[in-house]
């Protein structure tokens, strides 16, 4: 007979065992659950699956001279009469090693279709760049040669042209990449190292990035795996639209380690169109040079915080030559586009349409104005600054640039000419660069420098230009100097030294 006490005890435990169970029971569902299916669902095989046929293999090939194609090796210079001279003699010319004898270099990347009916591909510039023949590779195994519809190097964007013959094609579109956030999934599908179609996906890591790569960086940067091969393909968000184009890795060893780059789908669609419709850009150009404000500078100038583009120099025969634009002023939206940082003006002036008037606002002595400017064509500014040599570098300035006005070290200096002499009542036996305003509390306005005297002398060398001065200060800077010596005359000519921190 079982006592009470062992009774009890049992059922003690055999109640404490079915708890433990029950407990476990309800316990197993918690990790069973895809609690996060909505957010990053376990297969994006049907995804892909619609996207594959869209994205195509780029080969092109180039043919380039002897010893000028890329790890190409020169025929060494033997000593007369050396045995090995026909030895050498054969291999080289056998290996193309010859000056004026061509190889064949080829490359491949990757692309997408945005247009079935008329055959159209979109690509990276640096791709296809200086190809002679270009390629294009589906996945379902037809292969059909494109022709260049039109390129721009400052986007790195190409557009392609196939002709389908009866070939029907997979096409995908450009989405909004504005509205993609920091976590979003996004995938990528490219020709990594020449594999073929291949699939990564990954997340949105940041976005706006600036790598220094041209004059309009916004990069997507994403997780995604991107590795050589996969320039020009698209990477999509989540409903399958392109949001950016994918162009650069950061990699010491050469593959994907996490970090990867993308153009956006804002500016790269707006660039697709143009090259499409006129197989060339064309961007607006307000005509300035521009720097970023510091505080230093913002403090100068009467700015509670810095922010905006500084106007450092107006283009002549630009748009705004007309002294509705003026060197000194912080230019803080355009168009209704705040302007947070220098690098954002030249962005959003290059993707507004030529001849487009828009509101600018500015900071002009410590006072917020708007005022209305009719924009140029970048490609027509680049012509007039350059002086048609192509050497020039947009709204960040370029060195070649001539000026009418600039704004250096708290100066805004100007031509000395018939109208300013009489402004200021400067003798005509005096010659430099004029200056016509000091911002407060500028290491100018510390030096006694005031409207009206010119300058003659930056470190011992003649000025007669505002280019001349912002040319000069930008190479002491360059040199590390902390100060420049200027030689000023006052409007009759009296001569004195003045140095002026740089810093």
């Amino acid at each position: 007979m079982i006592s009470d006490t062992l009774l009890r005890a049992a059922r003690r435990t055999l109640f404490a065992g079915a708890t433990a169970f029950v407990v476990g029971i309800i316990a197993v569902p918690s990790f069973v659950t895809p609690t996060i299916a909505s957010d990053g669902p376990p297969s994006v095989a049907d995804l892909a699956e619609r996207l594959l046929g869209a994205v195509v293999n780029i080969s092109t090939s180039q043919t380039v001279k002897g010893t000028e194609g890329p790890g190409a090796v020169p025929m060494p210079q033997l000593p007369e009469g050396s045995p090995f001279q026909d030895f050498f003699d054969d291999f080289f010319k056998n290996r193309g090693g010859d000056k004026g004898a061509g190889q064949k270099v080829q490359s491949l990347g990757s692309g997408f279709v945005i247009d079935a009916e008329q055959g159209i591909v979109v690509t990276n510039n640096h791709v296809i760049a200086d190809a002679d023949d270009i390629e294009v590779n589906f996945s379902d195994g037809v292969t059909l040669k494109a022709t260049l519809v039109g390129t721009d190097t400052k986007t790195d964007v190409a557009v392609l042209k196939v002709d389908p013959k009866g070939h029907k094609l997979t096409a995908v579109k450009f989405g909004d990449s504005t509205k993609m956030r920091v976590g979003d999934w996004v995938m990528a599908i490219g020709n990594p190292f020449g594999l073929g179609g291949t699939v990564t996906v990954g997340i949105v890591s940041a976005r706006n990035r600036d790598i220094n790569s041209g004059p309009y960086d916004d990069f997507i940067q994403t997780d995604a795996a991107i590795n050589r091969g996969n320039s020009g393909g698209p990477l999509f968000n989540a409903e399958g639209e392109v949001i950016g184009i994918n162009t650069a890795i950061i990699s010491p060893s050469g593959g994907s380690i996490g970090i990867g780059f993308s153009i956006p789908s804002q500016l790269a669609a707006g660039v697709v169109d143009q090259l499409r419709q006129y197989g060339e850009t064309r961007r607006g150009w307000l005509g300035v040079r521009i720097q970023p404000v510091t505080d230093d500078i913002a403090e100068s100038l009467g700015m509670a915080t810095a922010k905006g583009a500084l106007v450092a120099g107006v283009i002549k025969g630009g748009p705004v030559d007309n002294g509705s634009v003026q060197a000194g002023d912080v230019i803080i939206k355009f168009d209704g586009k705040d302007i947070h940082e220098m690098r954002d003006l030249p962005r959003v002036v290059a993707e507004s349409p030529v001849g487009k008037a828009v509101d600018v606002v500015i900071v002009r002595k410590g006072v917020e104005q708007t005022i209305k400017v009719t924009l140029g064509r970048l490609e027509d500014g680049e012509k007039l600054a350059s002086g048609e040599n192509g050497n020039t570098d947009q709204d960040k300035g370029d060195k070649a640039a001539p000026v009418s006005t600039a704004s250096v070290l708290g100066m805004t200096v100007g031509e000395l000419n018939d109208q300013t002499r009489q402004k200021f009542g400067i003798a005509a036996d005096v010659s430099g660069v004029v200056i016509t305003d000091v911002a407060k509390d500028s290491a100018a306005a510390e030096r006694g420098i005031q409207p009206g005297e010119v300058i003659t002398e930056i470190a011992q060398e003649s000025v007669g230009t505002p280019k001349d001065v912002m040319d000069r200060i930008g190479a002491l800077k360059e040199q590390g100097r902390k100060n420049a010596l200027l030689m000023l005359a006052s409007k009759t000519g009296e001569l004195r030294f003045v140095t002026i921190r740089m810093d």
